[in-house]
């Protein structure tokens, strides 16, 4: 199973972010913005802003995960990666209710992204270092 967590993190993050640009359809259609405008009524702005900060994240997070399971651990990878998507959703509905109250669940995320990336450094250099 520990193998596989990294694919299931990878496969929830990706129906997380199905699921935010979904959103952004639907609140196009709601709030009569017509693509390919980015601006409307804030209630679209921050569905709009939670989509393209969840695309912003992922591009940091996957190849950190992958690295991380390959060079680390694919249990510990698999694990920050469940703090990832927790951060994510935190921030979504955080955003959602107030978008003043979003930072914490961004905060959780980045810091998350941070770990597999600083923890696969890590790992790398140790292993130049022993020679493998």
């Amino acid at each position: 199973m520990a193998l596989h967590l990294p694919a299931v993190v990878t496969l929830l993050a990706l129906l997380l972010f199905v699921y935010s640009f979904l959103a952004v359809g639907m609140a196009r259609k709601k709030y009569a913005v017509a693509a390919p405008a980015t601006t409307g009524p804030v209630e679209f702005e921050v569905v709009y802003r939670i989509q393209m900060n969840t695309l912003e994240q992922l591009v940091l997070f996957l190849p950190a995960l992958w690295l991380f399971s390959d060079y680390v651990s694919p249990l510990w990878a698999g694990i920050v990666g469940l703090v990832w998507l927790a951060g994510r959703v935190l921030y979504s509905v955080s955003y959602v209710r107030d978008p003043k109250s979003r930072g914490p669940g961004f905060v959780i995320s980045f810091v998350a992204s941070l770990t597999l990336i600083f923890g696969t450094a890590v790992a790398i250099v140790l292993r130049i270092a022993a020679g493998l």
